[in-house]
């Protein structure tokens, strides 16, 4: 059973006063006795001190405290409201955040004093704010400093609301959605509601915000895949990888990494042995060291044995040696296609002449209508314009009828 609280505003009672009083909350918390308890405001607001006592009551309160702005939480009334684990707010009603404020007189020094106890009490009604919405200072004092009206949408928006109390019906599924939300923690539940409470047209300006942001981290993925991924040049191609290539490791045939390696025995250049299966690294085998091995073609003829020629090679060992010579070839061809691109481009480069490397870099904006637009001086002329002020109010007029 919930314990019902209602803090409504009368002729002669305002917050800190009477049933609006931090004393009568206490009285009222301690009847609740542990129950749920419901606080519904409506109130312009009035003591920023018993508005604190008040929030303090609420969040030491060892059951659960829904609070609920009915219609107006202005002024210290919209401490008090944020002092409930949840806070509920009619799409009618309003929330109002502004400077503490006091009636005083006497000299420059009391006035004075005045002044920085004023500003302590800010911060410290700031302090409250910043805690329930998340919002940095400088935010939350500009809104207190500008005195802020907030809607139910913007109250939602800026996180000093959960949820927006919403008499239409409900959307469909929404009972056993609600079920889940009840159950998730607060700050969920804000984000989660004001999901559930937008129109159609929100969800389809919503739909194509979230596509173009979604082609935009598409692109940025795309570029950092391309900067830190790695790649190792084999006999049949180069295999594209993240990070390090070993045992587990994925690998494609393309730089986007989007097309899987095919199964096969791949050679490195060094004459590893790397086994793909299904896009993966099931195996590595490095190159083994065989005395009987064919030397590399750049090895210095003094340092080879003399009888290299005598012993029978092991046909295993020749076609390893083969794709090994097959890899390095593999990575020369495709430094030296690199290099070929490269010094293309430069060639190009050299032969712009300077007229048209300045076209490269001159602007040809021009603004729309300026009697220096290209537009405007390759642009035919009408069949039928009126040039004279007399023409063109005859053409109006008859446009007019």
């Amino acid at each position: 059973m919930t314990y019902k609280i209602y803090l409504y505003d009368t002729d002669t009672d305002c917050i800190g006063s009477g049933t609006l009083s931090s004393t009568y909350v206490q009285s009222q918390l301690e009847a609740a006795a542990g129950q749920d308890v419901e606080v519904h405001i409506s109130s312009v607001g009035g003591s920023a001190f018993d508005a604190i006592a008040i929030y303090d009551l609420l969040k030491k309160y060892n059951g659960n405290v829904i609070t609920y702005i009915d219609a107006l939480a202005a002024s210290a009334a919209s401490i008090v409201a944020m002092g409930g684990q949840q806070v509920v707010m009619s799409k009618y009603a309003l929330l109002m955040i502004h400077k503490p404020m006091v009636g005083t007189g006497g000299n420059a020094d009391e006035l004075l004093k005045d002044v920085q106890m004023l500003n302590i009490v800010q911060a410290r009604l700031a302090q409250i704010y910043m805690d329930k919405t998340g919002l940095d200072g400088v935010t939350i004092n500009s809104l207190i400093n500008a005195v802020t009206w907030l809607s139910a949408d913007q109250a939602l928006d800026l996180g000093f609301i959960d949820q927006v109390e919403d008499y239409s019906a409900d959307i469909t599924n929404s009972a056993l959605i609600k079920n889940y939300v009840n159950t998730a923690p607060v700050f969920y539940q804000r984000y989660i509601n004001k999901i559930l409470t937008k129109k159609s047209n929100m969800n389809i300006e919503n739909k194509e915000l979230i596509e173009k942001t979604t082609s935009v981290l598409d692109k940025i993925m795309n570029f950092f895949k391309k900067v830190v991924n790695k790649q190792t040049i084999t006999d049949k191609g180069t295999l594209h990888h993240a990070g390090e290539l070993d045992e587990g490791t994925e690998v494609y045939n393309d730089e986007d990494m989007s097309s899987p390696a095919a199964s096969d025995c791949y050679t490195t250049a060094s004459g590893s042995k790397i086994a793909v299966q299904g896009g993966q690294v099931q195996k590595i085998t490095p190159p083994t060291a065989d005395p009987d091995a064919v030397p590399d073609a750049d090895d210095d003829d003094d340092s080879a044995p003399s009888d290299k020629f005598k012993a029978a090679k092991k046909p295993v060992d020749v076609q390893n040696k083969l794709q090994s010579i097959k890899a390095k070839l593999h990575a020369q061809n495709a430094l030296l296609n690199e290099a070929k691109d490269a010094l293309e481009a430069a060639n190009l480069r050299l032969k712009k002449t300077r007229e048209e490397v300045k076209n490269e870099i001159r602007s040809d904006f021009s603004p729309e209508g300026s009697k220096r637009s290209n537009k405007a001086k390759t642009e035919p002329v009408p069949f039928f314009a009126p040039q004279t002020a007399l023409a063109q109010n005859a053409v109006r007029k008859a446009v007019a009828k």
